[in-house]
């Protein structure tokens, strides 16, 4: 990853721009510390690289099988026949 200082970031951002450009990422840097970071837009195409970097990082975890399955399942039952909304207002009102 390259590196930039604000000021070069200002004085420069054309060309960091043509470098993210070619797929290059730019951390941006103050006085040494990192603030931010100038990377290639995600495009719907990119969604799955996306996730895999996020996956790589630890910082999502994906889900296993079929999302829609969720659907099928019957509701979870409640207490005294109460729907969960009930359940979750009077949760709400006795400030639990």
């Amino acid at each position: 990853m390259k590196r930039a200082t604000i000021t070069e970031a200002k004085n420069g951002l054309s060309a960091l721009i043509d470098q993210v450009k070619a797929g290059d990422t730019i951390l941006i840097t103050d006085r040494g510390v990192p603030v931010a970071r100038l990377e290639p837009a995600v495009t719907a195409d990119d969604d799955e690289g996306r996730l895999a970097r996020l996956e790589r990082a630890g910082i999502i975890r994906r889900g296993r099988g079929d999302p829609r399955r969720i659907l099928d399942r019957p509701p979870t039952p409640t207490i005294g026949g109460a729907s969960v909304v009930e359940l979750l207002l009077e949760d709400r009102r006795s400030g639990r």
